[in-house]
């Protein structure tokens, strides 16, 4: 499909001497920002006290390009042991002509795209952020410390304690990387950058679709109402302008806008046709002059239940998801390049995936552009792992307050990407259920009524395999490694019978009891397969690992692969599977492509499964 040039605006101003020049938040456009990557100062500090050594106040003693974090290669540093504290700094000169933004009220905001753990930063020597998580944005508005014209210095620490109990994803706890756990990140690993702002300015927009009435609901939260001021959003397509809404913005903070899309003009977003509107939002004041303005876009999608079908537009579309990890061999957590993460999605639809669960992480956002621009589906997670192994049995799981405000940081941050066909605030949290309350449950319903409250529009399961702690989850799941077609077609057996396979010990359940919502395998396969680790790996599971018995050859691989694949394609209550996984990482060797992205077996026999109808989808068009 064509994209609308200006919603993809021209990278950073610098070409190649800026790595990941590309804008870095494509949702909410502004004409007017600054790259802020490359090199910076850097340095070390194991112990955690350079505070107390004066680190703040004085020169780095190494270089680091940002945004890479310490631990990759493409950083120029390249150290992978554990990194309790971080630093950074670099003299960033404030363009002068942002000064016609505002005058002398011109706001300077530095936002960070994620840091990892614990952040503080200073500029010229005055604090102006302190953030906790290290997958969700933060932003300091620098309006009395930098102003146009201004060179300031900028100092980041990043705290990334060993042994805190903090939401990790997958990043390895021991020194070394074993099993599914990986290289840990630390510090900068998303983009930083100074965007102007006038005094009242337009905050993120909140876009919801309404397929039902051929209409947006455009929320607009404000930094400041002024008196006679209002706000205008324009919906356009290829032809021109769809429609527009326009509302006073000196009486709510948020105001709320209905755009309607005549019926000439509805298109729906979905696989295969993802269309995408363009959407400008201006601030104007009383005389009719520009305050403000972002452009955006926005895809006209629905999500819906249906007894124990999840239909997409009003139709059932099997979800044929794979597991994304996101990492890379030589930058980790951080894509090397906005090409790698479009690749991604291809190698996803060459093997007839058409969507990923984007698995243990939260990824960058240009991530879920291009899933919008190509129609990939996805389940936004959150990377929870992290505080497992903390307690006695039944109280080993020790979640924090900060999962919740990091996870609606999140939901804030990708609410409007239509692409996000679910959310998924936890994964695997493997804790038996018992007669007393406990701080697993507390988080696990917490997070689930901030995701309802946050977004009503979208279906939310608790957590992903082993503990459903919420009866009233939108969705149940199970993960099954299982390794045999027809054991694994025996374990999915009683899904027929409202009795479907759950993630428990067997002297101890794990989750509350199933309610007939919509259910599907959320993780399965991870067939160990990696012909060259194989045979130099021998039986060492340190340098070659994956779930169950290693195949003997790749056409054991396509056997297996069909097998298991066919009994979630056959079952007419499933409504979707997501196969482990897209790729090897370090280790763990059981990809449909190796870690770099080449690839290892025949994906085209792959695609031919996936290619099936599914048993929903049969029903779903005999029924039409």
């Amino acid at each position: 499909m064509s994209f609308p040039p200006h919603l993809d605006p021209p990278s950073a101003p610098g070409g190649i001497d800026v790595p990941r020049p590309e804008y870095p938040r494509p949702q909410v456009v502004r004409e007017r920002w600054l790259n802020l990557n490359g090199t910076w100062q850097f340095e070390l500090d194991r112990g955690d006290s350079g505070l107390e050594r004066g680190l703040r106040d004085r020169e780095l003693t190494g270089a680091i390009t940002v945004p890479f974090a310490p631990e990759s290669e493409l950083s120029g540093v390249g150290d992978t042991d554990f990194l309790e504290a971080v630093w950074y700094r670099r003299e960033v000169t404030v363009p002068a002509e942002w000064a016609a933004v505002d005058g002398a009220d011109t706001h300077v905001l530095l936002h960070f795209g994620a840091v990892d753990h614990d952040t503080t930063v200073w500029v010229d020597g005055t604090e102006v952020v302190r953030h906790r998580g290290g997958f969700s944005p933060f932003t300091a508005d620098l309006h009395g410390v930098a102003a146009p014209g201004d060179t300031v210095t900028v100092i980041v620490r990043a705290r990334d304690p060993r042994d805190a109990r903090q939401a990790r994803g997958k990043q390895a706890t021991w020194y070394a990387n074993t099993h599914c756990q990986y290289t840990r990140t630390t510090g900068i690993w998303q983009t930083v950058w100074l965007e102007p702002v006038p005094a009242a300015h337009l905050r993120r927009p909140r876009i919801t679709p309404h397929v039902a009435s051929s209409a947006f609901d455009v929320v607009l939260p404000l930094s400041a109402n002024r008196p006679g001021h209002t706000v205008t959003a324009t919906l356009t397509d290829a032809d021109g302008v769809v429609a527009t809404a326009t509302a006073r913005a000196d009486v709510d903070l948020a105001p709320a806008l209905r755009v309607v899309v005549p019926d000439d003009r509805v298109r729906l977003w979905g696989p295969g046709d993802p269309h995408l509107y363009g959407l400008r939002v201006e601030l104007r004041d009383g005389d009719g002059l520009l305050v403000d303005a972002v452009d955006s876009y926005a895809g006209l999608r629905s999500v819906a239940i249906d007894g124990q079908a999840v239909r997409i537009n009003g139709r059932a579309v099997f979800q044929r998801l794979v597991l994304d990890q996101g990492y890379w061999p030589e930058s980790l957590m951080t894509a090397p390049s906005d090409a790698a993460l479009v690749r991604d999605i291809e190698l996803g639809l060459e093997a007839g995936f058409n969507g990923a669960r984007l698995h243990q992480k939260v990824f960058e956002e240009r991530f879920l552009f291009h899933a919008d621009r190509l129609g990939y589906l996805v389940w936004g997670e959150f990377g929870d792992w992290g505080v497992s192994g903390q307690g006695t049995v039944g109280h080993n799981q020790q979640p924090t307050a900060s999962f919740t405000t990091q996870w609606l940081e999140v939901l804030e941050r990708d609410h409007s990407h239509p692409s996000i066909v679910g959310w998924c605030p936890l994964n695997e949290t493997h804790q038996d259920l018992h007669d007393r309350l406990t701080v697993l449950d507390d988080v696990t319903r917490g997070m689930f009524l901030a995701t309802k409250l946050a977004d009503p529009s979208r279906p939310v399961i608790d957590a992903s395999g082993y503990s459903h702690r919420v009866l009233e989850t939108d969705v149940w799941d199970s993960h099954s490694y299982e390794q045999d077609p027809a054991e694994f077609a025996r374990q999915m057996s009683g899904l027929a019978d409202g009795a479907p396979y759950e993630n428990r010990r067997p002297d101890a359940a794990m989750s509350l009891p199933y309610r007939g919502q919509p259910y599907f395998v959320s993780e399965y396969g991870g067939i160990w397969w990696n012909p060259q680790a194989a045979a130099a790996a021998g039986n060492d599971t340190a340098e070659s690992w994956g779930y169950g018995q290693r195949v003997a050859d790749e056409e054991e691989f396509h056997a297996r692969f069909r097998g298991l694949t066919d009994v979630l394609l056959g079952d007419p209550l499933m409504f979707g599977y997501c196969y482990t996984q897209l790729t090897d990482v370090f280790q763990e060797q059981n990809g449909i492509y190796r870690f770099d992205r080449s690839e290892k077996l025949d994906v085209a026999r792959v695609r031919e499964v996936q290619q099936q109808v599914a048993a929903v989808e049969e029903a779903d068009r005999a029924a039409v």
